[in-house]
């Protein structure tokens, strides 16, 4: 197979690593490339990188964006069609908590339709600052150990990119569902004088159209048992927490599987639920006077 005019191509090489060899021959940024077939910069990123399974059409795309000769470009449609057939493919992300955020973030900005269930955490598109800061506290020696003062500048950093992420729920072309467990106002991650604040974002992002957000009340079964976290992204993309790290899957089992998860959770839960949040946060306010 002859190289691409410009690119050195090996045919043993990966999709990504080629990718990124004819993208640099044609002197072009990852931002330009995305501009010129219609991508996002970060989808551009993950197809170089590997992250997640290639779709063979944009693929396509980009390969012909990049001018790749015929047999070339068969050559890359085959390695992501081949790659699509691996039913399982899960990646990790990156270890650090702001790298973490990034990578999230740059999966959500690809959706249309998020799905979200949490069975512990509040879910971080709906955290107050003083929430995320909280949880993000308790793992950082977990993800990322450091020195205190290191640390400490690392939450900060994570919990600012996790409030930028947030500014997704006004775009009104996405729609968002979260469902969580009643346990969320229970796992006593944020200190007692933060969850009136924080309940009190759930009542104000839950009036938007596009956001659905619902509880599964404590001492309802909601069938599957809830062992961790995860997200939806379309019907293309899960992320699923683990304690140390996140990792993602586009098989279309797992799809299926977490799809009908999801929806099991979310027949369980109730979308009206004003008087479960104004019971926890009485309580919460009973446990903040107790203090004085």
């Amino acid at each position: 197979m002859p190289p691409t005019p410009g690119a050195l191509f090996d045919p043993d090489d990966s999709l990504g690593a080629t990718l990124a060899r004819m993208r640099r021959a044609k002197n072009l940024t990852g931002r330009q490339l995305a501009e010129l077939v219609d991508m996002s910069q970060p989808k551009i990123s993950r197809l170089e990188n590997g992250v997640g399974l290639p779709d063979p059409a944009d693929v396509a795309r980009v390969a012909r964006a990049l001018d790749a000769a015929e047999d070339i470009l068969r050559h890359l449609i085959d390695l992501a069609e081949h790659a699509q057939n691996r039913m399982t493919d899960w990646r990790a992300f990156t270890v650090s908590l702001a790298g973490r955020q990034r990578s999230v973030g740059d999966l959500e900005s690809d959706a249309k339709t998020l799905r979200v269930f949490q069975p512990f955490l509040i879910p971080g598109l709906l955290q107050t600052s003083e929430y995320a800061r909280a949880v993000l506290a308790r793992f950082q020696h977990l993800i990322s150990p450091t020195s205190p003062v290191v640390g400490s500048a690392n939450v900060a950093e994570a919990v600012s990119l996790r409030m930028a992420r947030q500014e997704i729920l006004a775009d009104q072309d996405r729609t968002f569902h979260f469902v969580m467990l009643e346990g969320v106002f229970q796992s006593h991650v944020c200190a007692p004088e933060y969850m009136p604040a924080q309940i009190q974002r759930l009542r104000e992002v839950g009036k938007q159209d596009n956001v659905t957000i619902s509880v599964v009340p404590a001492g309802v079964d909601p069938g599957t048992p809830p062992l961790n976290g995860f997200v939806l992204a379309d019907e293309s993309l899960i992320m699923i927490d683990l304690l140390n790290t996140s990792i993602s899957s586009v098989g279309r089992a797992d799809m299926a599987d977490y799809r009908r998860t999801f929806d099991e959770y979310a027949q369980a839960a109730v979308t009206e639920f004003e008087a479960l949040l104004t019971r926890h946060q009485d309580g919460y306010l009973q446990q903040m006077q107790a203090k004085r």
